[in-house]
């Protein structure tokens, strides 16, 4: 039956509840081509109307581009003939478990033999079920721009050749996925050279902001690529060989799976018939990726258009199909009614969108075009002052810097209890195997609490002696403050590119209301009767300040400080997606891989530097020992 473009459109212009997430599969978790899987029960043949307990389909998304398309068009065209889908953002390592445990009913993102590791011994025991392929030829590995393959970097072995020209760094997406862990075991197992090489995680888009820059400045870059994907249309790439040993042969070939949990098509035969005929195309998921990560369109709005532009793809899905309340689905998609929409003041607040979000990135790329020599300044500063801290830092041995910390306790608080604990907190991490990443975490914190000083104190001052200023800054300090921390991670990192420069500034931005807020409370809470015994005395502005305010409000700007060490140190996970590395790396690991004991352990030491630095540099309180 011919479907109506017309009826097709007006029903499918539901709504459809799934976020856009950037990121990318993992790679093989094993070494081996992993035989095609046979799913364990036959197609359902069709003609079978569902129960009640099957209208809501429950989906998950595990934050890859191509993921989030195919369930969201999946999802819009399952609202069109009467069910109610759900889609759920998790890790690969937790959809699988919650398939077993009947939390979640369906998974069209089994990247094989990618996820060999993480669906095996599911399929083995029966929990979960694979109904069969939808997408073949898909690939994934190591890919450089066409540029540096022109000039010799073809090959991973290769790759050490152009050390210096690459920083001795690969990039890749979100810590935790198979692909980094691969690429750091190849790191780790100095396999081709590599041995001094450093892997820079981030997520899907961070990793391209990266590749989008370097693109820009004809500099070469090895980081991971897959297809499908509009990366392979936005940039001249070219994938390197002699990866198989890693990605598997024909540059990481890879076939896609639905999978379901154990008895979902028994129990919903007409679900099952759809997820049996499923079959995607290479070039409908670009075009369906393009949409959102080029177009900036959300999921269900890509997910409509692509559906109306392809009635042929919609009507081979639903052969066999019922709606749910037990008619034919094409059919029933082309007898459609049009659906209502809103009308009056609503409709044209809807259809006057104020553009915000258009604006911004507009802006964006004006500054990014016209003020790059200065970001490349701030970048290299940036950049400078928080390697060389922490390479000064590794050039300490351990067990001497925990000794001079140890001692620095001890002279500034005269606790033995306390300087017994932090002796024994940091040997605790030092055995724990966190001791360079600690390093790495306390230069991003001592350099964005240096930062923060220097530029809160000073206008918490300002504010304390202008009350307008200080009535100006209110709104500013509680936007910095509730602002989520991602959103300006995004501007930072098209402006800065990945690494620790990104991820220190948003750290300065959410920690710098607190040095501004005490400073101004400690200068604003001086007794009156000091001020006028200065003045009394001749003193000028500048001689209360430093002879009488100050030392006064001394109490109350350390604690500041303090708490300025505080919040950066809790934006130490937030640093990680940007490639900042440090202690937020092991945990974004831990929480993609649900790895509960890694997790445990790196939390566990952000603990103990905190309550260390905690201890250490607030102010000492009324009565303690001197």
């Amino acid at each position: 039956m011919t479907l109506s473009r017309y009826a097709l459109m007006a029903v499918l212009a539901l709504p459809v509840q799934a976020e856009a997430a950037s990121a990318m599969p993992s790679t093989a978790e094993t070494r081996e081509a992993t035989p095609a899987p046979i799913s364990d029960v036959s197609p359902p043949a069709g003609g079978r109307r569902d129960p009640p307990s099957c209208q809501t389909v429950r989906f998950s998304d595990v934050g890859w581009t191509d993921v989030t398309s195919t369930t969201a068009l999946i999802a819009q065209l399952l609202r069109s003939i009467g069910y109610s889908p759900t889609v759920t953002v998790l890790s690969v390592p937790v959809t699988f478990a919650s398939l077993k445990n009947n939390d979640l009913d369906v998974f069209l993102g089994n990247w094989m033999p990618a996820q060999a590791g993480d669906r095996g011994h599911y399929v083995e025991d029966g929990s979960v079920v694979v109904i069969g392929a939808n997408l073949t030829g898909a690939k994934y590995t190591l890919a450089v721009p066409a540029y540096a393959y022109a000039a010799g970097l073809k090959d991973f072995k290769d790759i050490q050749r152009f050390g210096p020209e690459l920083n001795d760094s690969i990039y890749g997406i979100e810590p935790g996925n198979d692909g980094n862990r691969h690429v750091l075991d190849m790191l780790k197992q100095n396999q081709f050279g590599l041995g001094g090489f450093k892997l820079i995680e981030s997520s899907e888009q961070g990793m391209l902001a990266q590749v989008d820059r370097s693109y820009h400045d004809k500099k070469p870059i090895v980081f991971l690529a897959w297809d499908p994907h509009p990366m392979n249309m936005r940039f001249d790439l070219k994938y390197l060989t002699g990866g198989d040993e890693f990605f598997g042969p024909n540059y990481g070939g890879a076939t896609i799976y639905t999978v379901t949990r154990k008895g979902y098509s028994a129990e919903c035969p007409n679900m099952g018939r759809l997820l049996a005929n499923l079959k995607f195309t290479l070039r409908g998921e670009n075009e369906m990726m393009a949409a959102i990560l080029d177009r900036h369109e959300i999921p269900e709005a890509a997910a409509t258009a692509w559906l109306k532009a392809n009635p042929a793809a919609v009507q081979a899905w639903l052969q066999g199909v019922l709606t749910f309340d037990g008619r034919p689905a094409a059919g029933a998609l082309a007898r459609a009614a049009p659906t209502a929409h809103s009308s009056g003041i609503e409709q044209w607040i809807l259809g006057h969108k104020i553009p915000v979000g258009d604006a911004m990135a507009v802006a964006i790329d004006y500054v990014k075009a016209h003020g790059t020599f200065v970001f490349n300044g701030i970048s290299i500063v940036i950049r400078g002052m928080v390697d060389g801290l922490t390479t000064l830092l590794r050039a300490l041995p351990a067990l001497a810097l925990i000794a001079a910390v140890t001692v620095l306790a001890w002279v500034l608080r005269r606790s033995w209890t306390l300087t017994a604990f932090v002796a024994l907190a940091l040997l605790f991490i030092l055995n724990q195997g966190y001791w360079l990443a600690t390093l790495e975490t306390l230069s991003l914190v001592m350099v964005a609490t240096l930062a923060s000083a220097a530029v809160g104190i000073p206008v918490g001052i300002a504010a304390a002696h202008r009350p307008r200023l200080f009535a100006a800054l209110r709104p500013v300090l509680d936007l910095m403050q509730t602002l989520p921390t991602f959103v300006y991670l995004i501007p930072t990192l098209v402006l800065f590119g990945l690494g620790v420069v990104p991820g220190l500034i948003s750290t300065v931005i959410f920690a710098l209301p607190a040095p501004i807020r005490l400073t101004h409370l400690g200068i604003s809470s001086v007794p009156k009767p000091l001020i006028e015994a200065g003045e009394a005395f001749g003193a000028t502005p500048m001689q209360l300040l430093w002879k009488v305010e100050l030392p006064s409000a001394a109490s109350t700007i350390i604690a500041g400080i303090t708490q300025c060490i505080m919040l950066s140190l809790s934006m130490v996970v937030i640093a990680a997606l940007v490639g900042a590395g440090g202690l937020g790396v092991p945990v974004v690991r831990a929480l993609g891989s649900v790895q509960v004991g890694m997790g445990f352990e790196a939390g566990f030491t952000i603990v103990l530097l905190a309550i260390v630095l905690d201890r250490i540099s607030r102010p000492k309180e009324r009565g303690e020992s001197r």
